[in-house]
């Protein structure tokens, strides 16, 4: 079926997500709301969709919409997401979730109260690096997982539109929340497994560039599964090299290597590495990344009625989960149980 589509918020994300809407075939934009006027003709033109603007978030849920996606300031989304869910509406929330782990929670009762279906913006899921990793991962051709590793590198300095409320603890949170989720959520999906236990630690540059960060802009975190496995996590977000996700995955019958794999299965020649014809995150545009292929799959599970798989709420909802616990883990200098994020 057809869906419309109501946006919060119209800076660099929104952008992205409009088209990647209006992309799918079931999406469309019809509604943006702003805390700025915008001009509906000059909104519409640039999107290829007949567009209402709203300075009122209750005006906008109150329309006709099915579906809101929301593009705010992290510090927003409780608010705006448990509204959305109160009025029926079907969420794509932005990564982070939120700023706190009771406010994911809020969000995530909101939703399993009113009986929507949302995604959270873990969209490198569907980039074509991660697909292929998990298929030769499901394929057993690395055999099982013992370690993994996956660092986000990427320097978020004034050079770079987030900078402006990234810097504050209300907007940016911290390392991991800001920007390195995406390597922690890339993580859990690759091992598949229950973390048990994370030890993490937390430092900065001594470049003047980043001293305007009210957090520490470096976070690395080392994860105990459950099943025995050790993986271990780098969000840093104060380097000045090019953007790099590094992916490093370590089983009984190979190795991935970012798009380059090893497997005794394959009959492959010692000290070889086979290249993988697949594209890499490597970048963090907003305009780079697949949101096109996750809110198609979004939109498919609504027309099912089904949770959509890789980027459900529950399985983002578990990725926070174990981001808190290594947040914890770094604030108070010490081993943190997930159990402990009840």
């Amino acid at each position: 079926m057809a869906y419309r589509v109501g946006i919060i918020g119209y800076g660099w994300a929104a952008t992205a997500h409009a088209d990647a809407i209006n992309g799918t075939d079931q999406g469309t934009v019809s509604a943006i709301f702003s805390s700025r006027s915008l001009d509906d003709a000059e909104v519409s033109a640039a999107h290829g969709s007949e567009i209402k603007t709203y300075t009122s978030l209750d005006d906008m849920l109150a329309s006709d919409i099915d579906v809101v996606s929301i593009t705010s300031y992290p510090n927003q989304h409780r608010e705006q997401a448990v509204a959305a869910a109160n009025a029926g509406k079907h969420i794509i929330l932005e990564k982070p979730m939120a700023l706190t782990w009771e406010d994911c929670k809020a969000i995530n009762d909101a939703v399993v109260a009113n009986g929507v279906k949302a995604c959270v913006c873990f969209e490198l899921r569907y980039i074509s690096q991660f697909l292929t990793t998990t298929n030769i991962i499901g394929q057993g051709l690395v055999g099982d997982l013992h370690y993994g590793e996956v660092d986000y590198y990427h320097g978020i300095g004034p050079w770079y539109g987030q900078y402006r409320w990234n810097t504050t603890v209300e907007n940016g949170g911290s390392s991991l929340l800001s920007a390195g989720c995406h390597a922690l959520d890339a993580l859990l999906l690759c091992m598949d497994a229950e973390v048990e236990e994370v030890t993490a630690y937390q430092t900065t540059s001594k470049h003047e560039i980043f001293q305007k960060y009210e957090y520490a802009t470096t976070t690395a975190a080392i994860l105990k599964f459950a099943n025995g496995a050790v993986g271990k996590v780098a969000s840093v977000i104060d380097c000045l090299q090019p953007y790099y996700l590094h992916t490093h995955l370590v089983g009984s019958e190979g190795s991935l290597l970012d798009n380059k794999l090893y497997s005794t299965k394959l009959g492959l020649r010692d000290k070889k590495w086979a290249d993988l014809p697949m594209a890499m995150a490597d970048s963090g545009d907003v305009a780079d990344h697949p949101y096109q292929a996750q809110f198609q799959a979004f939109f498919d599970a609504v027309d099912k009625g089904e949770d959509m798989p890789r980027t459900s709420m529950a399985t983002a909802l578990e990725t926070f989960r174990v981001l808190f616990a290594c947040d914890l883990s770094a604030k108070e200098n010490r081993p943190v149980k997930l159990s402990e994020i009840g």
